[in-house]
C-alpha cells in the first residue's frame, strides 16, 4: 500500500464515520459552537535576520471545546475549522489588526481549491495553504490555477515529495518542509521542493541548531517556537463584515 492509497482511506473512514453522526447531534455542536468566543491561533514566518514576512493562522477551540478524536475530524471539519479561521480574520473588521501588513497563510481543504466554498477576495493578504493529505486530481489543479489567475498565492505544507505534491509544484509559490524530518527525508527533498523557483519555509524551528541547519540548506523563511510562539487572538468583539 502506498502513502497515497492509506490517506485515501483513511479520509473514507473519516467522512463514513462523520456521515454517521445523528443530524440533532449536528445542529446541537453548531448551537455550541455559535456561543463560543472566536478565536484564532497566529504563529510568525520570517525571513533572515528575523525580518517578519507573513503569519500562520490556525483554528483555535476555546477551552471549553473538546477537540474531535483524529478518526472523527475528516474533511468536513477540516472545512468547519478553515471557515471559522477565515470568517475570525476577513470575517470581520479591523483585519490590519491580525495581519499587521503581513501575508496571511491559511490551510485551505479541497472544496475551497475547487470552488465549492468561497474563498475572501484578498490575494493581497490571504495565501492559500495545501495540505500534504489533499488528493490532488484535475478539479483541484484546474481550482489552483484559477486561484493563481485571480492573484493568490499558493503554499506546499509539509512537504515530503509524494507523487500528489509534485503535481502541485509548478504551482507553489512556497512550500513548507519540517525540518525535523530532515535526517528522515534527506536533503534531495529540498532540492527538489526548489526545483520550480517556490520559497522554502522552514517549519517546526525549534532551536538554534535547527535555525542553522535550515540556513545552511539554503531555507529562504523560518517558523517556529524558537523564532515565535502562537498566541491566540479573540476576534469575538469585532464586527462582522462580508467576505
Amino acid at each position: 500500500m502506498t502513502p497515497e492509497d492509506g490517506a485515501a482511506g483513511l479520509a473514507t473512514l473519516a467522512a463514513a464515520v462523520e456521515e454517521a453522526i445523528p443530524a440533532a447531534l449536528r445542529r446541537e455542536w453548531e448551537r455550541h459552537v455559535a456561543h463560543e468566543p472566536v478565536l484564532v491561533a497566529r504563529q510568525g514566518i520570517f525571513a533572515g535576520r528575523g525580518r517578519p514576512l507573513a503569519y500562520q493562522l490556525s483554528y483555535c477551540a476555546p477551552d471549553s471545546l473538546v477537540h474531535p478524536s483524529p478518526v472523527v475530524w475528516g474533511p468536513r471539519f477540516d472545512e468547519r475549522a478553515t471557515a471559522h479561521v477565515l470568517g475570525a480574520t476577513f470575517g470581520r473588521a479591523d483585519l490590519e489588526h491580525v495581519a499587521q501588513g503581513r501575508l496571511l497563510f491559511v490551510r485551505c481543504p479541497r472544496a475551497y481549491l475547487v470552488g465549492d466554498l468561497p474563498i475572501p477576495s484578498r490575494p493581497d493578504r490571504l495565501v492559500i495553504e495545501i495540505g500534504e493529505t489533499t488528493d490532488v486530481d484535475e478539479a483541484v489543479l484546474a481550482g489552483v490555477r484559477r486561484l493563481r489567475a485571480d492573484g493568490f498565492r499558493v503554499c506546499l505544507a509539509d512537504f515530503v515529495g509524494a507523487t500528489r505534491q509534485r503535481l502541485l509544484l509548478p504551482h507553489a509559490d512556497f512550500v513548507k518542509i519540517d525540518v525535523r524530518d530532515l535526517d528522515v527525508e534527506g536533503y534531495p527533498v529540498v532540492e527538489h521542493a526548489r526545483a520550480f523557483g517556490a520559497l522554502l519555509v522552514a517549519e517546526h524551528v525549534e532551536d538554534a541548531t535547527v535555525l542553522r541547519s535550515a540556513t545552511d540548506a539554503g531555507f529562504n523563511l523560518f517558523q517556529g517556537d524558537l523564532l515565535e510562539r502562537a498566541d491566540v487572538l479573540d476576534r469575538t468583539g469585532a464586527r462582522r463584515v462580508s467576505l
